[in-house]
């Protein structure tokens, strides 16, 4: 089968997901074709299978904002002429499934009928869908895709809530691919980080006021007040400045390391005793079970489609949105006791074996088939 995926190509879970799922499609024998403005930060292997074509878009000073969406339609068209390009995947509903919904509509005036999978991240839906200014297409380009997916329960009731939606929406879960944990590093060695006696807590996001960066400080202050610890903060954001202005204010600067955007997760995550993720809402949680996967317990927020993945005194801890308090105790329970540390992280690496990369990626090539034997022109 020859995919074309359309995602957008940073950091953030929907890009880490569409990216991995492409690699691992390739894997299975499909030719798979990423387009988007650069290439996924994931996507580190191009080959007969995986291919990348990059959406120019030219600038005039006729427009304020560059038209990206009409550049993404007038790309789409010629890879699936060029590439005959079978089904196209599609991650977040705006702008890509507005512009594919385009693409399709000129492909039709050519006599090629190209199925569209939609597949909701979250934040194109609860937060950036959901405004007055975006409602209307949001709702369109959902209801003019051939399938649709959501990656949670939670996500699934958000978007039937908001939207007048008519299409059936499949829950396709985000994944991990745990056989690469199976990768133990020989040269894991904490001490680069943190001394042999301090324990390592860990949290990665691109630091967003959704995320609540400054309950994972506070939760941390807590936490090193009664065990020698050090924080590991992961991520470029809008909220790191104040994220350093508390920890100077707290005096624990010293234990808290800003590491910036990390090609190294998985190492970083080696070094990890303990995951910190109190977000306000999570489509799904992907940082968690990243954590997870490499038998990291999670402290989280009970919010969003969190309790969906982190299993509550298993894996971790859920808590409600902003209860400081029950995250520092939580956390403490864990770390306290060595054997119970043991217990956790190896339960962690149970439950997110769950999501393993190859229980869900044949749903997704499910969907493509089903939604491609409807397609006859």
């Amino acid at each position: 089968m020859k995919i074309g995926i359309v995602c957008y190509p940073t950091f953030g879970g929907s890009g880490v997901v569409a990216t991995e799922l492409g690699i691992e499609l390739s894997k299975r024998g499909h030719e798979v074709h990423f387009i988007t403005y650069k290439q996924p930060v994931r996507l580190e292997l191009l080959g007969n299978n995986v291919h990348f074509h990059e959406v120019n878009v030219p600038k005039y000073p006729l427009f304020h904002y560059q038209p990206y969406e009409l550049a993404l339609s007038s790309k789409l068209v010629d890879m699936v002429k060029l590439h005959k390009i079978e089904v196209l995947h599609v991650h977040y509903a705006i702008p890509h499934a507005y512009a594919a919904y385009m693409a399709k509509k000129m492909l039709l005036e050519e006599g090629i009928n190209l199925p569209i999978v939609t597949t909701l991240h979250g934040t194109d839906i609860t937060l950036v869908g959901s405004h007055p200014f975006y409602k209307t297409a949001v709702t369109f380009s959902i209801n003019k895709s051939d399938a649709v997916t959501a990656v949670s329960e939670s996500l699934k009731k958000d978007t039937l809530r908001l939207f007048d939606i008519k299409k059936d929406i499949h829950v396709v879960t985000n994944f991990i691919d745990t056989g690469k944990q199976k990768e133990v590093f020989s040269d894991c060695q904490r001490g680069m980080l943190a001394q042999d006696h301090e324990f390592i807590i860990t949290h990665i996001s691109n630091l967003r006021k959704v995320k609540r960066i400054q309950d994972v400080i506070k939760i941390f202050y807590n936490i090193q007040t009664q065990l020698p610890a050090k924080l590991m903060l992961v991520g470029e954001g809008p909220e790191k400045e104040k994220a350093e202005a508390l920890c100077e204010q707290l005096g624990i600067t010293e234990n808290v390391v800003f590491l910036g955007n990390s090609f190294e997760i998985d190492r970083i995550l080696c070094f990890s005793d303990l995951f910190l993720l109190p977000s306000e809402t999570e489509s799904f949680g992907l940082a968690a079970l990243e954590a997870m996967a490499a038998g990291v317990p999670v402290i989280s927020s009970n919010s969003g489609g969190i309790p969906e993945v982190n299993a509550h005194g298993y894996s971790g801890f859920l808590s409600p949105v902003g209860d400081v308090d029950a995250m520092t105790q939580n956390a403490l329970s864990i770390l306290k006791d060595k054997s119970t540390l043991t217990t956790f992280k190896k339960q962690a690496k149970v439950q997110a074996s769950k999501f393993d990369i190859h229980e869900i990626v044949p749903q997704y090539e499910a969907i493509y088939n089903e939604t491609l034997s409807k397609h006859t022109v």
